[in-house]
């Protein structure tokens, strides 16, 4: 597999915030969001055996796991590294931009689909593969990037047009203030977690943290 880096941290999004997690982030991306905060995964990476992965990983003593990117579904092998991940019953964070199928990955056991639905700020709305949607279970994560009400209202409606078992989770793009998001939230009872970035309140926009 292609990689950028693998790294310990803590896990600053989506619904194992705040656990002791290994980071996995493959290189290369099929998607130019706008606001992008780890454009450096866009290059070739190192090569790494499989092997070589579970090895780093095992050594970070923690039983989660966040593939990440980039856009790890680019690349065949996730498909086996997630399965030898699960194997060893660790829980997986499979981290998409939601433009590739994530069929794959949704029959293997503690895994967590966290999928990106791209807003009109990002200027990717166009690259969705709405199929994903109605296939997510209810231990999934749709998560939408809002920098503004325009991207507030695309969220509402996507969540009208494509229903889905998946948790909702709203994320103020970092540096927009998230009070105003947070009340449009409140005003609506919109059925959805607000989550700001944790490792970027703890650390800034720091890699590999």
């Amino acid at each position: 597999m292609r990689i950028i880096e693998i790294f310990h941290s803590l896990q600053g999004e989506g619904p194992k915030t705040g656990l002791r997690t290994s980071f996995i982030r493959t290189a290369r991306c099929n998607l130019r969001c706008s606001w992008c905060d780890t454009t450096y995964s866009f290059g070739a990476g190192v090569e790494r055996t499989l092997a070589s992965i579970l090895e780093e990983v095992k050594g970070h003593g923690t039983r989660h796991v966040c593939l990440t990117g980039g856009e790890p579904l680019l690349q065949s092998e996730s498909v086996r590294l997630v399965g030898e991940l699960s194997r060893r019953r660790y829980t997986i964070v499979i981290e998409t931009g939601g433009s590739l199928d994530v069929g794959p990955y949704l029959s293997f056991a503690r895994t967590c689909i966290s999928l990106d639905v791209k807003c009109p700020s990002s200027h990717m709305e166009k690259r969705m593969h709405w199929d994903n949607l109605p296939k997510l279970r209810r231990t999934d994560v749709i998560k939408f990037v809002v920098a503004d009400r325009r991207d507030y209202d695309y969220a509402k409606r996507v969540m009208h047009e494509h229903p889905s078992k998946a948790e909702v989770v709203i994320q103020p793009v970092w540096g927009v203030p998230p009070g105003p998001i947070a009340d449009w939230v409140l005003e609506d009872r919109l059925e959805a977690r607000l989550m700001l970035q944790e490792h970027k309140v703890l650390w800034g926009e720091v890699p590999g943290r």
